[in-house]
């Protein structure tokens, strides 16, 4: 499974209490089947609890997901911020899911080594 995360994520992973394994953890809970919304289109919504907090209080991420193969993480905002994304968002980050899913994996390495995507390791 490939974990990799958008630019625009990583500038607001920047300002939250998270890291890398907070993000590894996420995604065995996904794989599990733990996630709080599906939005369509390889799109999901996942809580992340705030670190020595729980998830209600914590951060909300919308990452694109394929099972066993790759997740790419979107958009993070804290709830305390937002309560939802809006309309518009939701349409945007469908359609950067759309082309972030339609990469192969020749063309997600060319990607990470332009760094316009980031491999969490």
């Amino acid at each position: 499974m490939r974990i990799l995360t958008a630019p625009s994520f990583d500038r607001d992973l920047r300002g939250s209490e998270l890291d890398d394994d907070d993000l590894k953890a996420s995604v065995s809970e996904i794989e599990a089947g733990l996630i709080d919304a599906n939005l369509g289109g390889e799109l999901l919504k996942k809580r992340i609890a705030r670190p020595g907090g729980g998830k209600s209080g914590g951060f909300r991420t919308v990452l694109a997901y394929r099972h066993g193969e790759r997740v790419i993480f979107m958009h993070l905002f804290a709830k305390k911020e937002k309560s939802n994304v809006t309309k518009s968002e939701l349409a945007a980050l469908k359609t950067l899911a759309k082309a972030y899913m339609s990469l192969s994996a020749e063309e997600l390495d060319k990607a990470v080594r332009a760094s316009a995507l980031r491999e969490v390791k």
